[in-house]
């Protein structure tokens, strides 16, 4: 396991590797929510990520709710290790697009995030490879292991002698959860007390 020495400072959690959509919103929260005094450590997976603040070797832990995982992650979360859900947002990813080698012309093999399997029509692909990470997406597209990937816009611009974009999918705007070790939820609603989608239906001024 992950050892991290607890500090004066909040170590937060998300999942790796280094580039993730997690990586990238949760230092965004960070910087949203004004937390300075703050570090931001990866890792595979999170059961791991669970068993960490359980242990007291990390503070909190950011899940994207559309993961595959969340609803067992939130249930043990919840009933295995008296972790609760802290607080909750909405955060756009970063540009995502459907990468293919250069080297391939007819692209038959697609490797993808299962969250992101909806994203874009994939009907041309006749072989699809799930990979747990769009960063994993990546990586094997940069090995040859899958003619296409559903990853990330800035690879290809880094990449641009190997790479190509086929689709510009762009970014999607996703709920994610902070997990912590206090409860805050009393019963009721915990929500923030304005939402421009009601900003001409609502009688709260936010007061």
């Amino acid at each position: 396991m992950n050892t991290l020495k607890k500090t004066e400072e909040l170590t937060f959690i998300t999942l790796g590797p280094s580039g993730t959509n997690h990586e990238f919103v949760t230092h965004n929260y960070l910087k949203y929510r004004g937390i300075q005094t703050a570090s931001v450590h990866l890792i595979n997976n999170f059961q791991l990520g669970l068993s960490m603040i359980a242990d007291g070797e990390a503070d909190h832990m950011v899940q994207v709710a559309v993961h595959p995982d969340c609803a067992d992650v939130v249930a043990k979360a919840h009933f295995e290790y008296d972790i609760h859900i802290v607080d909750t947002f909405i955060s756009p990813s970063k540009e995502l697009g459907i990468l293919t080698r250069r080297d391939v012309k007819i692209p038959k093999s697609i490797a993808l995030q299962p969250a992101t399997r909806k994203y874009a029509d994939l009907n041309k692909w006749k072989e699809f490879v799930p990979v747990n990470s769009i960063m994993h997406v990546a990586e094997g597209l940069l090995e040859g292991r899958y003619d296409s990937g559903l990853t990330t816009v800035e690879i290809a611009e880094q990449y641009k002698d190997v790479l190509r974009i086929d689709t510009r999918i762009g970014t999607v705007d996703d709920p994610w959860i902070v997990y912590g070790r206090c409860r805050v939820s009393n019963g009721e609603i915990i929500a923030s007390p304005t939402c421009s989608a009601f900003a001409d239906f609502s009688m709260f001024d936010g007061q």
